[in-house]
């Protein structure tokens, strides 16, 4: 019977609805009566038609109001001051009648007791309906919801609950939160419990998810709940942040798997409003390697900041499309996006788009990073990284260009592989050109690893997971620093502006963290455990592959001499020797030759003249 209701057409429901309101309304004035009277009297004459057209004064006044458009399985408090307000003004415009004809016999507590009888009707019946359909729904979907946790009972923690409820996919069974005060209270029937009750209740309920309800704690305390989390293997999600809450209710769909930077641990530091614009408000700015992960990121951050014109360059003609169809589909106003296919390495190439397009800055993001490609195509990483570098900051400086910023890496620092001894030569060369080329800045900062990235582990890891094994891991003691993009490239941004010429920027990338480690916590966090020899019932192996060629048990931000403070916290200055231009520029010519020749052990002999660290593996 129950699903036959479910399945009628809204029209169908809002007509049995005003059926059924018609009755109570008539039931409701003869119980009144019968209340007032100390006994059963069904009204009589003229009472008896005014009992009986009393529909007529709140059918209107309800459909006015409202009470036919709310859905009752989500039904809620919003909806019941509405019935409250309608029938207040059905019971008031209801007695003024009776008064008005001059009813005999009409005692005047029956417009307050009806009043009464008929909020608590309408309201009850709507309260039962929810109730009723809600009971319906769990029912048939009890065997594939999921028992969750919810940690936090505070407001975003008690709004979730209620969304839960409503939801066909989970069923909240417990709340941890750190309060004590809150202990072994409840929140829509569902018991407060404390952190240390968390192990016992997922066994007892057999939980299978964890939800952060917390968006107002700092990463820091973030982290510190996750890693509490992590032994119980359970798949831990978490709420959005304040100021994303703050744009709507939440939902279900706003439960993200927990994102990676609140396992850093660190607060990023408020931004310098002044440097971030510096170098771009109002300016020509072009992005090579627009398409990347980094490229890309600086091409979002510095459309909000308002250039004049904002030049895509990219020599993948897919990855080019897909960032230039997201910034045109941001419509900020007074921006002008052009995308451009090209290599950094054709020299007339960039000195045309420089000066066709009136260049100002330049944030210079091409690079192939992947270590282990690089290292198997040694010729083609030196001439883009290292001499494509050059080739761009001559042209730049050739066209008058501001600043430019080169995205370095600390790969470049003492490195083991093509790619960073690439990179460490790209450094040198800027340096040496900032001094041949005084009417252009140019600058670099140098950072490690970010989460995300096309050649982070983190994707690797997040597909592994999924398919179910085994992860991957080089080494069990290769330690990583790790930054997430956006803070990265908030923080080049400013450094950029900060630059006067030939500085290395180093950021501070916080602890470094053992690869081990996060391939742990991504396996407990997704809610699987760890498959090894203490352990053979497991759900994921991890396997060691061993160092790949040109990588490094650790990587370092410094290549020599010290760091200097600037005005922001996590950006230094290296204080590091460079190499004069007119010593330099011969030996780059030899490496383009050999490099073109792919004589690769005589590039590798040149490489190792210009950076003595190089220790190629």
């Amino acid at each position: 019977m129950l699903d036959i209701l479910i399945n009628l057409s809204r029209v169908r429901k809002q007509l049995i609805l005003l059926c059924v309101d018609s009755v109570i309304i008539v039931s409701a004035l003869v119980a009144s009566f019968s209340l007032r009277l100390g006994g059963f009297y069904l009204p009589e004459g003229d009472l008896f038609w005014l009992a009986l057209g009393a529909p007529i004064v709140a059918i209107p006044i309800f459909v006015r109001f409202g009470l036919y458009r709310a859905i009752i399985r989500y039904i809620g408090l919003r909806a019941l001051w509405a019935i409250t307000q309608a029938v207040t003004l059905y019971a008031l415009l209801w007695g003024l009648a009776v008064f008005m004809v001059s009813v005999d016999g009409m005692p005047r507590s029956v417009v307050v007791i009806n009043w009464l009888l008929v909020i608590s009707a309408i309201g009850g019946s709507r309260i039962f309906g929810r109730w009723l359909l809600l009971g319906s729904e769990n029912r048939h979907n009890s065997k594939e919801r999921r028992n969750v946790m919810i940690y936090g009972a505070g407001s975003a923690g008690r709004q979730l609950s209620i969304a839960l409820r409503q939801s066909p996919e989970y069923n909240p069974v417990a709340f941890i939160d750190d309060n004590p005060e809150l202990y072994r209270q409840s929140i829509n029937g569902i018991v407060i419990s404390s952190r240390a009750d968390l192990g016992p209740l997922i066994k007892k309920n057999n939980v299978t998810e964890v939800l952060l309800a917390t968006p107002s704690l700092s990463r820091e305390q973030r982290r510190e709940i996750i890693n509490y989390l992590e032994p119980y293997s359970v798949l831990v999600r978490a709420l959005p942040s304040v100021s994303e809450l703050a744009q709507g209710k939440v939902k279900i769909n706003d439960l993200l798997e927990v994102n990676l930077r609140d396992l850093l641990g660190r607060e990023s530091v408020k931004p310098n409003a002044n440097l971030l614009s510096l170098s771009i408000s109002k300016k020509v700015v072009l992005v090579t390697g627009a398409g990347g992960s980094i490229g890309a990121e600086l091409c979002r951050q510095i459309a909000l900041q308002k250039p004049k014109k904002l030049i895509l360059f990219d020599i993948s003609e897919s990855s080019l499309y897909l960032i230039e169809q997201e910034l045109v589909g941001l419509s900020i106003p007074g921006i002008e996006v052009f995308a451009v296919i090209g290599s950094v390495a054709d020299k007339k190439r960039m000195s045309f788009i420089f000066k066709a397009y009136g260049v100002q800055t330049v944030y210079h993001a091409a690079a192939y990073k992947h270590v282990t490609l690089v290292e198997s195509n040694a010729s083609q990483g030196v001439l883009n990284n290292a001499l494509g570098t050059m080739v761009a900051a001559q042209a730049a400086a050739s066209s008058n260009v501001e600043t430019f910023v080169l995205i370095s890496t600390d790969k470049a620092v003492r490195p083991t592989s093509v790619m960073g001894a690439s990179k460490r030569i790209a450094e040198l060369a800027l340096q040496a050109l900032n001094q041949e080329y005084p009417g252009t800045r140019f600058t670099m900062v140098r950072f490690g690893n970010v989460l995300d990235s096309s050649g982070s582990v983190i994707p690797l890891f997040k597909k592994q997971i999924k398919a179910g094994g085994p992860v991957t891991v080089t080494h069990i003691d290769v330690v990583r620093y790790f930054m997430t993009i956006p803070e990265a490239v908030e923080l080049v941004i400013q450094a950029g502006a900060m630059a006067e010429g030939g500085e290395v920027f180093v950021l501070d990338m916080g602890e470094p963290i053992r690869i081990y480690d996060l391939a742990i916590k991504m396996i407990r966090l997704s809610g699987l455990v760890v498959r090894d020899k203490d352990n053979t019932e497991g759900d994921i192996e991890i396997q060691y592959t061993g160092l790949k060629p040109g990588e490094k048990l650790y990587e370092e931000l410094l290549v020599d001499g010290s760091f200097a403070t600037t005005d922001n916290q996590l950006i230094m200055r290296a204080e590091e020797e460079m190499i004069n231009w007119d010593k330099l520029e011969p030996i780059l010519d030899q490496i383009k030759e050999a490099a073109i020749d792919s004589e690769t052990d005589k590039m590798f002999e040149l490489i190792n003249q210009l950076v003595p660290q190089f220790n190629h593996s």
